[in-house]
């Protein structure tokens, strides 16, 4: 059979046919049922209300690349998508479509209404998604996916957090919230770590009058002086130092180890004491707007070892209504809290009643008002991070607020010890990151009071009875109202449906609050099946997941929610390994979005570069666990390096595999029996196998791809093609051609076996030409064969490449040509042994008409030396001199020892050895020759250019130009063809030397001197004045 040419046409109208194709013929599907053995993944849920951006890719790159190269070692990998459908980005993106302003115009609206629109709003994008997902490559099951709004994922839900309260860790809790008035809801710890942002505020330095004590004042610094009009205590450290500084006619109290910085040096301390001493003082009320309950303590002095002395004043003032630690501390000493503010983050009462707390106008207008009624010391602006919400970017403020909690802390050590059983690539973010986000967790605040989102199944009854209600089926048995497991699960259906109380026969009513959407997401291991109401051996084979993958954010987000959820429901994390990227930003490291015009469209990156190129540029440029900058530049590099350079090792193949109509298939040529280059080439392709199933096995992609683009372009492309194209030239069908494109075509499987994961479209289009197999990704992935890795024929092979190399070096430095010959090249002695059979190699792509080997190299080099001071320096010392002298008498032979084994000299009396590391050996050719050196071996080229070798360089110029011309006139490589020429006496006289040479190489059939050739056939060869003109011979 012949092999088919590639297909030409842009890259992504390529790509497109093969997505097609696998479409049609069902390559997907048939690649998971080939297989047995499961390897588990999970596809993290995501929301599609928004467009595809060119970060999506990374992730979802990953999974597929993972999971395709697993699927070909021989595991059935099932796949489906997951669409993240609830929560607050969907109320809020159908909040600005409606010109909503809050959940007052969200309940007149009306709630169902709103959640229709909601239900219909997740959908927006998800056609482009889908396109998406084709477009790059990824196979996923996006038929069939899982579904976070739909009844039986909420079923299971329910199921889980019945078992959660019937086992006690859920309890009503009044904590205080990270809220944002304008989303009007709760954010959970790990949320608030997603939306942290640098701002600048103004803090205050505020005197509060000490009680009984004349003229005295405790000086507190704050960050939100909106907080003020709250306060009801101060605290300081029970162990640091306080004193009481006359300052200005006036007594501060103040942390001793912050008095200079606040006051300066023109103060008097006038008392000392631990701030122990200070616990249970009076003070008077900063701000007398609100009332106090008589039975709360306020305007006290308290104690705790949360503050410290870093910043501000050592006293810090109490508003127990918001700030964690103030209330723990109101707490501890009964202290009244005081609450002006609303949900929607606005005072209720005093002076700035209907102000919202973090309008920066109103932060102003407080401390003027502070200033006014002479209630501030000092104002300081300052920047710092401060969490705002992710999802609308607001401010959040810290609100004491009623909540229904899941006390992960009571499960903390199981989920701690599970999470040591993961392998995290990298290891750190598991050990540290995440690690450390774990010993410092807190009870998960799952409770939203919001609409669109899972309904919490919580029951209440005025007697105060509670019930979770663990499915439908319990719900239907239970309820007063006639219903049945059809109902929508959804607000406000379930709000309308009320139970009959055990206990006192009275009404239960549901809870208004939904759940937070990170539960949806962490409980999809089990919901994404139904489990345990159907699907129960799915489940079973399906848990845990080998393989998960997500980027850094995760950590605190999709990650913790389901190893949390899973140790409650299973006692055992939910992933055995997970794969973790890190950010995507542009090529200056800033990250990507439309307000700075930097983002990037992923279908027009597609379209102009094609997904292979963008996938194998995102994992070629930067380990996968560091930030990537993404360039274009970039991509133009990989598409020569890598996609080009695959194309054109293929189409080199296929050309002359079919000019001489050969299908090494039918060739069966042990490798043994085969050329040392071919067993040099296997034993390349057999390690890099080794290594890059290594590299897939560790995750580390990046690897993989460095491995890949060198055995690519180095060693297939620039070294075993060219130095074998005599052998595909060959006329005769002899072994050693047998031998060559059975190499050949076999390191083209193996490389469009080894890289299909990462680059799915091209290998499957080169594989199936090359092959004639339905496709790449039901192929087995390769195993390299020991047998194959020989040491000794590569260490041959290299020595010759670096030989090469070298030479190529030295014929540019003296402005010497490749094509042009040269008489001899000169090579250590050493290497001969070592290179044995390989000389007609070496003269053919160094184009020397012979090799010399030479025990003494000083008749062409001269060989320098001088001693590394840097190394010998402050060893020697004086002894240098003595040495200097004994290095100046060294003959060249002798220097040429040091650099190769070394050489023992007499210092001062001792046996002393000069090597590579304690001198610096330099070598001078000597006129007439070049040369050049490496750690390994040195050559030299004998540059003198005879007239003969001169008239062969002119002919193979001429070769060279014809070769040219038959390619632009786009002739096949079988044509015989007429050369017209005119040109100078050396033209002529060279044809007269070396015409069965010319015609040879070319196939020309004819070479016609023609006078009348004209200006569009002038070429320069070798500065000598020339015309050539090619016919096709028909």
């Amino acid at each position: 059979m012949s092999f088919k040419k590639l297909e030409s046409g842009k890259i992504n109208e390529v790509e497109k046919k093969y997505s097609e194709y696998w479409e049609k013929n069902n390559i997907f599907e048939k690649s998971i049922k080939q297989r047995k053995e499961n390897f588990v993944f999970y596809d993290g849920p995501a929301t599609a209300n928004g467009m595809p951006g060119i970060h999506h890719m990374m992730a979802k790159l990953l999974k597929d690349t993972i999971c395709k190269y697993k699927a070909m070692q021989g595991y059935r990998v099932v796949r489906k998508v997951g669409w993240d459908t609830h929560g607050l980005p969907v109320e809020v993106q159908v909040e600005k479509e409606l010109g909503f302003n809050g959940k007052g115009d969200i309940e007149k609206y009306g709630i169902k209404e709103f959640n229709q629109k909601c239900r219909e709003s997740v959908w927006k994008n998800e056609k482009y998604f889908t396109q998406f997902t084709r477009e790059m490559g990824q196979f996923i099951d996006l038929e069939h996916p899982y579904v976070t709004y739909d009844n039986n994922y909420i079923e299971t839900e329910w199921w889980i957090l019945k078992k959660i309260f019937d086992e006690g860790y859920i309890y009503d809790g009044l904590k205080i919230v990270p809220w944002c008035p304008r989303c009007g809801t709760g954010l959970a710890s790990h949320e608030v770590a997603q939306g942290y942002k640098e701002i600048s505020v103004n803090t205050v330095f505020v005197p509060f009058k000490a009680k009984d004590e004349e003229n005295t004042y405790y000086l507190v610094w704050t960050t939100t002086p909106w907080t003020l009009l709250s306060n009801t205590a101060l605290c300081v450290n029970p162990k640091e130092t306080y004193v009481k500084c006359l300052s200005k006619g006036y007594n501060f109290i103040v942390a001793k180890a912050l008095a200079d910085k606040l006051l300066g040096d023109s103060y008097e301390v006038v008392e000392e004491y631990l701030g122990k001493d200070l616990e249970n003082r009076e003070y008077e009320q900063l701000l007398p707007i609100l009332k106090v309950p008589e039975n709360k303590k306020a305007f006290i002095v308290t104690c705790d070892e949360y503050v410290t002395m870093e910043d501000g004043t050592g006293i810090v003032h109490i508003a127990p209504a918001f700030g964690q630690d103030d209330y723990e501390v109101g707490l501890k000493y009964d202290l009244a809290m005081l609450n002006p503010v609303g949900e929607d983050g606005c005072f209720t009462e005093g002076p700035w009643k209907g102000r919202l707390v973090v309008d920066p106008e109103l932060e102003v207008e407080i401390i003027k008002y502070l200033a006014g009624e002479d209630k501030l010391f000092k104002k300081q602006k300052m920047n710092h991070d401060y969490p705002h919400c992710w999802r609308c970017k607001t401010p959040l403020v810290y609100y004491s607020k009623p909540s229904l909690y899941i006390k992960t802390t009571a499960k903390q050590k199981e989920i701690i010890e599970e999470n040591k059983k993961v392998n995290w690539y990298p290891d750190y973010v598991g050990e540290k990151r995440f690690g450390n986000w774990l010993e410092n967790m807190n009870d998960w605040a799952i409770s939203r009071n919001r609409y669109w989102g899972t309904p919490i199944p919580l029951w209440r009854c005025s007697c105060g009875h509670e019930e979770m209600i663990g499915s439908r089926k319990e719900l239907v048995e239970k309820a007063i109202e006639k219903i049945d497991e059809t109902i929508e699960l959804h607000r406000p259906y379930v709000d309308d449906v009320h139970i009959k109380c055990p206990h006192c026969g009275k009404e239960m009513t549901r809870i208004p609050d939904v759940m937070d959407c990170w539960f949806d997401s962490g409980a999809m291991p089990f919901a994404q099946y139904h489990y345990p109401f159907e699907n129960k051996k799915l489940f079973e084979e399906q848990f845990p997941a080998d393989f998960i993958c997500e980027g850094i954010d995760q950590t605190r987000g999709w990650f913790y929610s389901l190893i949390a959820v899973s140790v409650f429901v299973t006692g055992k994390s939910p992933y055995k390994n997970v794969l973790v990227n890190d950010l995507l930003l542009d090529k200056n490291g800033q990250k990507m979005h439309k307000s700075r015009g930097n983002a990037i469209s992923p279908f027009e990156i597609m379209e102009e570069y094609g997904a292979d190129t963008v996938r194998f540029y995102m994992l070629y440029a930067s380990p996968v666990w560091t930030p990537l900058k993404f360039d274009v530049d970039g991509l133009k590099e990989i598409y020569s390096k890598y996609i080009s350079t695959f194309k054109n090792a293929y189409s080199f193949f296929e050309m002359y595999a079919n000019a001489d109509h050969i299908d090494p298939r039918k060739y069966d040529i042990p490798v043994k029996d085969r050329e040392l280059i071919d067993r040099w080439l296997l034993s390349k392709l057999n390690k890099l196998i080794k290594e890059v199933t290594a590299a897939y096995d560790e995750y580390d992609l990046n690897k993989a791809t460095k491995l890949i683009v060198p055995f690519l372009n180095d060693d297939l492309s620039n070294w075993y093609i060219r130095s074998n194209r005599r052998r595909f030239w060959d006329s005769e069908l002899t072994d050693s051609k047998k031998a060559v494109y059975l190499t050949m075509y076999e390191a083209l499987v193996a490389l469009c076996k080894l890289c299909a994961p990462m680059t799915p479209f091209l290998t499957e289009e080169i594989y199936e030409k090359l092959t004639g197999e339905k496709s790449v990704h039901l192929a087995d992935f390769p195993k390299y064969e020991k047998a194959y890795i020989d040491e000794a024929v590569e260490e041959r092979m290299d020595l010759v490449r670096d030989i090469c190399s070298l030479g190529r070096f030295a014929r540019e430095e003296v402005n010497i040509k490749v094509r042009q010959p040269i008489s001899s090249l000169i090579l250590p002695k050493s290497d001969e042994m070592i290179i044995g059979d390989l000389l007609p190699v070496i003269e053919e792509e160094l184009n020397v008409k012979e090799i010399q080997f030479k025990s003494d190299m000083t008749d062409y080099l001269e060989y320098v030396v001088k001693p590394n001071f840097q190394v010998l320096g402050k060893t020697l010392g004086p002894k240098m001199k003595e040495l200097q002298q004994i290095i100046s008498k060294l003959t060249s032979n002798e220097i040429a020892t040091i650099s190769e084994k070394g050489l023992t000299v007499k210092l001062d009396g001792e046996d002393f050895e000069l090597n590579s590391e304690n001198t610096l050996v330099s070598i001078k050719q000597k006129e007439g020759y070049a040369s050049t050196s490496n750690n390994r071996t040195i050559v030299v080229l004998d540059t003198e250019l005879t007239d003969e070798l001169i008239l062969e360089g002119l002919a193979r110029e001429f070769v060279r130009k014809v070769q040219s011309l038959r390619k632009e006139a786009d002739f096949v490589i079988t044509d015989h063809i007429k050369i017209y020429y005119n040109g100078t006496d050396k033209v002529e006289e060279m044809l007269k030397n070396f015409r069965s040479y010319v015609m040879g190489e070319t196939l020309g059939d004819e070479l016609i001197k023609d006078i009348s050739l004209k200006e569009d056939y002038k070429c320069d060869l070798n500065d000598e004045e020339a015309y050539i003109k090619v016919e096709n011979v028909k």
